[in-house]
């Protein structure tokens, strides 16, 4: 739940899940729908799909116990080369290095390392390097070195070694910091430019028939696959949304009525979502259920879609 997302947006659903889903066999036997509305509004669903299937390996190879070998724990679904060196040093205090966000900072600017952290090269000389100082760790603590190390490594970069206005005064290693010496803080990791967000509309609709309302759920091996959601269109080749609308959902706009606009982000894309309510049309639309206001709060939503239901819930109340 922690990889790219805070720890105070996280706190409520590791909370929830715990209750629901307290052990691995539970989380292994849960149904995907389950692992899906315990962890909507979290995004990155493939996150919550691998932990499931990691949760199923391990308990299928390693008698439902969590493995403690680096090399087990890499081939978990889900975890990579920094998760599972953080759940081997903070977990077992093995002396194996992190390298995130937070601790390429650290490290770039206390030890004036120049390049690109995202270029194979400066990124192997930062695994090196960290490598190396959770060894030291190591050495200096066998019972906890490891541990605390890597855990203080990133929480400077969290909380001290801000990426702007760092709060210098305050860090512990101020002293042997290359960057804060040559006056050079600010151009410490060097970073490429960002790139440019890309705008994407699209227009979703309500439909309501005796009481029940139209949803359909997303395919396979697209962004939120198994997730439900409003139909929808987007703008595109200069086609209007009543254009679109009609073509793909058979949907006449002539009586839609304006509901909200909703914007929100989804990696590089900014989302304009324009939702309107207009009159059911003679017949379904494939691929989609017709269920009531009680199914639908059962179903995983991506959060714009959430957000519709919402505001449907606090129409009907």
């Amino acid at each position: 739940m922690l990889q790219q997302t805070q720890v105070k947006t996280v706190v409520p659903y590791w909370e929830r899940w715990m209750v629901r889903l307290p052990t691995v066999q539970a989380l292994a036997r849960a149904s995907e729908h389950r692992v899906l509305k315990l962890w909507e509004g979290l995004g990155y669903y493939s996150r919550a799909r691998n932990l499931q299937r990691a949760a199923a390996m391990i308990v299928a190879r390693h008698g439902g116990e969590f493995p403690a070998a680096f090399e087990a724990i890499l081939a978990l679904p889900g975890i990579g080369r920094y998760t599972a060196g953080a759940i081997c040093s903070i977990a077992f205090n093995q002396p194996h290095p992190v390298v995130d966000g937070n601790v390429i900072r650290v490290l770039t600017r206390l030890f004036g390392l120049r390049g690109n952290p995202k270029e194979r090269r400066t990124n192997e000389k930062l695994w090196s390097l960290a490598t190396e100082l959770v060894e030291v760790a190591q050495q200096l603590d066998t019972k906890t070195g490891c541990s605390h190390f890597n855990q203080s490594v990133m929480e400077l970069g969290a909380t001290i070694c801000l990426p702007q206005n760092p709060r210098c005064a305050e860090c512990p290693v101020k002293s042997a910091c290359v960057a804060r010496a040559t006056d050079r803080i600010g151009r410490f990791p060097e970073l490429p430019q960002r790139t440019a967000s890309t705008e994407r509309h699209v227009a979703a609709f309500v439909l309501e028939r005796d009481g029940r309302y139209l949803v359909r759920q997303r395919p396979a091996r697209v962004v939120n696959q198994g997730l439900w959601e409003f139909p929808n269109v987007e703008l595109s080749n200069g086609r209007t949304f009543a254009e679109l609308a009609r073509r793909h959902l058979g949907l006449d706009l002539t009586s839609a009525r304006p509901l909200s606009t909703i914007r929100h982000t989804i990696t590089r894309y900014r989302i304009t979502m324009d939702v309107f309510r207009c009159l059911a049309p003679r017949k379904s639309i494939a691929d989609g259920k017709w269920l009531t206001l009680r199914e639908l709060q059962k179903l995983p939503f991506p959060s714009a879609d959430r957000r519709i239901l919402e505001q449907i819930l606090s129409r009907r109340s």
